[in-house]
């Protein structure tokens, strides 16, 4: 009897332990070593900033600006092919904090962070056009339909949190090219797929129940899994199926978990001035409510958290011409909210247990598209991290003198995806997911942890 009882408590526990998505058996196999992140907040700058008019200063821009690119140096196919002379940044750069770090005036909220930056110069992508390069930059596939990285890192690690999905992307009101597949699920269980939140409003749609009545939407729910249950006896189990059946329940949960993180009036005053909420340029308002919710996110145990671009004045930061004003605008969206995140997360002992991350898909040529604009540039450019866990105030790599080309450390996408699964305690060759035969990866066969960015 004894035994009997124990066995039964155990199931019990278990039962209760499965119902959990944190410990429940969607995450295939929590930590493999010890994590220095629990979540991740994926700054996504849509459309390549250039490496060399933000973080990656060249001098001999200026000294040959004007100069034929090809007398100096072997020029690639790019693009458009429509090259120009070598073109000089439009701004100064500057050496911030105790490390040094330069940072150009485009960014003078994040440059008063340097300290807390590690910066990779030597970052590289297969593909030379958005989409592909979208796709590759989410998934470390250039095809089209392979998991993110979000589905990815929520597949293996699953979410601390029960009443909001594990993740989320804030859309600013640029959908990368290449769609939401960029945040889908791939052959993953479609639950791990990105849910698209609004950065106003009630974020979601339709997140009001309809009913008003006590007890009579839950007695709907219920008795949806009890006909799902019928199928599911009948026909077998299917992950459209179950996938199903835990949105309805997630579902109902953000129905009191979302108004409430989207409830920005909470936030002092002085923090909302100090995101950029009461600023004049409206989409800088609007990046800084992402970045606020985000945080919001990150207090509640969402896991992985994408912010996407918000549209200004003359495109994305795919600057082909008038690259002064363009990346001016897409600049100035970003930076104030950006630096106000990081110090807020530092100031509530959050940045040490969550990785931030700045990218774009890639960079942008030093010599000019036309007059005044940049190619684009996958053989060279720059992200950056802060937080969880990796080296502050510091500088990775190099790209060669007209920041061209990666020629010291050349990082892979691939790499980068490994670092951040490495510092939220996942071993990349290990989180895999039978498919088409073989076990799949977010590596691929590729990937490498970069140690030296890691603190």
């Amino acid at each position: 009897m004894l035994k009997r009882c124990a066995s039964g408590f155990g199931a019990v526990a278990l039962a209760g332990l499965n119902a959990d998505p944190a410990f429940s058996s969607t995450a295939m196999h929590g930590l493999h070593h010890a994590a220095q992140a629990k979540n991740i907040i994926f700054l996504y700058m849509d459309g390549g900033p250039s490496q060399v008019d933000t973080f990656d200063p060249k001098p001999l821009l200026e000294k040959f600006d004007g100069r034929n690119p090809s007398e100096l140096f072997d020029v690639e196919p790019t693009q458009f092919n429509n090259n120009g002379n070598v073109l000089a940044s439009p701004w100064k750069f500057h050496q911030h904090g105790e490390s040094g770090i330069p940072v150009s005036e485009l960014f003078p909220h994040v440059a008063a962070c340097a300290d807390e930056l590690s910066v990779i110069r030597s970052m590289v992508s297969e593909f030379p056009e958005h989409t592909f390069a979208n796709y590759f930059l989410h998934s470390g596939s250039g095809l089209q339909g392979r998991p993110s990285m979000g589905a990815w890192i929520n597949y293996g690690l699953g979410s601390e949190c029960q009443d909001l999905p594990g993740f989320v992307v804030i859309n600013g009101g640029l959908i990368p090219p290449g769609g939401l597949d960029c945040f889908g699920s791939g052959f993953l269980p479609a639950s791990f797929q990105g849910s698209v939140f609004k950065p106003s409003g009630s974020g979601v749609a339709n997140i009001e129940p309809l009913d008003s009545r006590p007890g009579r939407q839950r007695a709907e729910l219920d008795l949806i899994a009890q006909l799902d249950g019928f199928a599911a006896d009948r026909f077998g189990e299917h992950d459209s199926l179950d996938s199903a059946i835990r949105n309805y329940e997630l579902a109902y949960a953000m129905q009191m978990a979302v108004p409430d993180v989207m409830s920005l009036a909470d936030e002092p005053a002085y923090l909302q001035k100090q995101y950029g909420m009461e600023s004049k340029f409206e989409p800088t308002r609007t990046y800084a409510a992402q970045c606020l919710i985000a945080r919001r996110m990150i207090e509640r145990g969402v896991r992985f958290i994408e912010l996407t671009c918000p549209a200004v004045s003359g495109d994305r930061w795919d600057q082909h011409s008038n690259l002064k004003k363009g990346h001016e605008n897409n600049a100035l969206a970003v930076d104030q909210p950006i630096a106000a995140l990081l110090q807020d997360l530092r100031s509530r002992g959050l940045l040490d247990e969550t990785l931030v991350v700045w990218a774009g898909e890639f960079g942008r040529t030093p010599f000019a598209q036309g007059n005044n604009g940049r190619d684009h540039n996958p053989m060279g450019f720059t992200i950056w991290m802060a937080g969880g866990g990796v080296r502050p105030g510091t500088i990775y790599g190099a790209t060669d003198d007209f920041g061209y080309k990666a020629i010291e450390n050349r990082t892979e996408i691939h790499d980068l995806h490994a670092t951040m699964l490495h510092l939220l305690g996942v071993d990349h060759t290990r989180s895999t997911f039978r498919f088409g035969g073989r076990d799949m990866r977010l590596t691929d066969v590729k990937g490498h942890v970069i140690h030296d960015v890691i603190a």
